[in-house]
Order: structure tokens, then C-alpha cells, then sequence
């Protein structure tokens, strides 16, 4: 099994695919073709699930750090992750398959400056 399948297995790879924006268009053409990004997303699993740096991605995903690195901005502001994670969570509850008895609720607080609301 290749990393890209480890990493990124073909039911989340057919989940993910819909939510990815389309590439952006050379206007002049030319340059290097753009790396699949099925591959890409392997790799940025695998620095998210791993906590390695981008320079530390493994050659065997043939893709450059800096490579992952952009796609993942540009996926992060186009929201790809906040709606890949929503259409998992939609997709486990659907089967049952979350034990919500394991559920935690966090919150985060935050000093009011003085006068602040």
C-alpha cells in the first residue's frame, strides 16, 4: 500500500474530491503541471496527524514541503477541511457511529480589556 492510499483511502478520497476548489488557470500556460491532489492532501494528512514539520514530509509522497504547504493555505481559506470535517461528522452520524457518551464540550476565555464587554 503507497502512502497516497495510507494516508488518504479512496472512500475519503471520493468525500474530499467534491470540496476541493478548482485549480487556478495559467493565463499565459507553460509551466510545471500541478501535482494531484490526491497526493497533496495525503501528504498534508499526514503532517496534520503526525505533528512532523513540512520539511520533514517523506519523499515517498512525491510532493515538495512547500508544495503541501501552499495547497494547505489555499485549501484552509477556501474552508476544504472545516467541510470535509462536517461531512465526515454528517457521514458517522448517519451510520451511528458516533458514541456521543464520549463527547467533551471545551471552551476558551478570554481577558476583557478594561471597559471591554
Amino acid at each position: 500500500m503507497s502512502d497516497v492510499e495510507r494516508w488518504c483511502p479512496e472512500p475519503l478520497w471520493l468525500l474530499a474530491r467534491p470540496l476541493l476548489p478548482d485549480a487556478p488557470q495559467r493565463h499565459q500556460g507553460g509551466g510545471r503541471r500541478r501535482l494531484d491532489d490526491r497526493a497533496v492532501l495525503a501528504a498534508i494528512l499526514y503532517v496534520l496527524q503526525t505533528g512532523c514539520a513540512w520539511s520533514a514530509l517523506p519523499t515517498s509522497f512525491a510532493v515538495s514541503a512547500p508544495t503541501a504547504h501552499r495547497r494547505f493555505t489555499e485549501w484552509v481559506q477556501a474552508e476544504v477541511f472545516s467541510q470535509l470535517h462536517q461531512a465526515l461528522l454528517d457521514l458517522l452520524g448517519t451510520a451511528g457511529a458516533i458514541d456521543w457518551s464520549r463527547a467533551s464540550v471545551d471552551s476558551m476565555h478570554v481577558r476583557a480589556a478594561k471597559g471591554g464587554t
